[in-house]
């Protein structure tokens, strides 16, 4: 396994780039991106986004040197974009124009991904650190970009920056795991099944951490519309067909997946499975390329202790629990739409997840 998931998790290897070189013809975007909150605030934000001249990705293949800068180009003509096709208090809209479309389209083909702003640039590349010495964790980390003014959307994000952060423990616990039963070592299995176990808690304890500073009612009325899936969207200059993209949404984050590729959970086939198995094509492409090696790792199941084993199940279903509360809370009471960011009815789905995840812990 690449040493950068095991010490950074899902984010990247190095702290995102905050902003574009001084003097650089991209640093407009930096411009754009601070202002946004603002210029959503007029009903006329689209009339001004299409006058916006955006420069292009200066270059044709993705180098190590300047993927930073690439992503966040990304971050920044992704909010762009997603605030021009869902401005709150305006009906959505069905056509980006060139001047967005275009370059957000050559930037998601060199990141190798479909052309919206998802997790991976909503939060996987959207952080700074107060003090580069301290920990990615609440109280030392901030946004780069949000649609809103409210701090309400940096906690949101925030709490699954940190969560993310604490999956280079999942994965080194993963790691380990394969190395024990390569070796057929049952003692250093459990042991690594229990550290696993001890991580994802401590994902649970973040993501209880919600309510602290984010109401229901913003997060519903005022930054959650932003984040929503595009429904027949014609990328002007791009492509004459209308085209459909998922939204935003935890199911895009690849810390459950790797968890359940590892624990091989066995979820019922159904349009729900289908649905996750499209989410892959949001994530990064290093992510994906993880998951599949995790896929074709062993079962642990025979191997372990039935107290170790099951430990990291009972983690995993409380974490689908306490997220299937926040729905509850944040989404589901104020619901108009039945249909979540990525646009499935995810009451249902998040409910099933959880019953099946419980029910695969062993009985000796």
């Amino acid at each position: 396994m690449d040493p950068v998931f095991t010490t950074c998790g899902f984010l990247p290897g190095d702290d995102p780039a905050t902003h574009f070189p001084a003097g650089s013809e991209l640093a407009v975007l930096d411009d754009i991106g601070r202002n946004l909150p603002s210029l959503l605030q007029d009903p006329g934000f689209r009339q001004y986004a299409r006058g916006l001249r955006i420069p292009p990705w200066p270059e044709d293949t993705v180098r190590a040197e300047t993927l930073p800068q690439l992503r966040l180009y990304y971050v920044r003509l992704g909010f762009l974009t997603s605030a021009y096709v869902n401005q709150v208090s305006q009906p959505p809209a069905t056509r980006v124009p060139a001047n967005l479309a275009v370059p957000l389209h050559r930037a998601c083909t060199l990141l190798d991904r479909p052309p919206i702003l998802s997790y991976d640039g909503y939060a996987l590349y959207n952080w700074k650190r107060f003090d580069p010495e301290r920990s990615v964790a609440l109280g030392n980390i901030d946004t780069i970009q949000n649609f809103v003014h409210l701090y309400d959307e940096h906690w949101f994000i925030l709490v699954h920056v940190e969560i993310e952060a604490i999956a280079a423990s999942v994965l080194s616990a993963i790691n380990r795991a394969g190395a024990a039963m390569a070796q057929s070592r049952a003692d250093d299995l459990d042991r690594a099944l229990f550290d696993l176990a001890d991580a994802v808690w401590r994902q649970v304890a973040v993501l209880r951490r919600i309510p602290e500073k984010m109401d229901p009612a913003l997060y519903y009325r005022t930054f959650r519309p932003y984040i929503r899936f595009f429904e027949n969207v014609v990328y002007e200059g791009v492509s004459d067909t209308a085209l459909n993209f998922r939204g935003e949404t935890g199911a895009q984050s690849s810390v459950m997946p790797a968890l359940v590729s590892f624990m091989k959970v066995a979820h019922q086939p159904s349009t729900l499975t289908d649905h996750l198995a499209d989410m892959r094509r949001f994530m990064p492409a290093a992510h994906r390329r993880l998951l599949q090696d995790i896929e074709r790792m062993p079962p642990p199941r025979q191997m372990a202790g039935a107290a170790a084993y099951n430990g990291v199940l009972d983690a995993m279903a409380t974490f689908r629990e306490v997220h299937l509360g926040w729905a509850r809370q944040y989404v589901d009471r104020w619901v108009e739409d039945p249909r979540g960011t990525g646009g499935t009815p995810f009451m249902r789905w998040l409910s099933q997840l959880m019953d099946e995840t419980r029910g695969a812990r062993r009985t000796v």
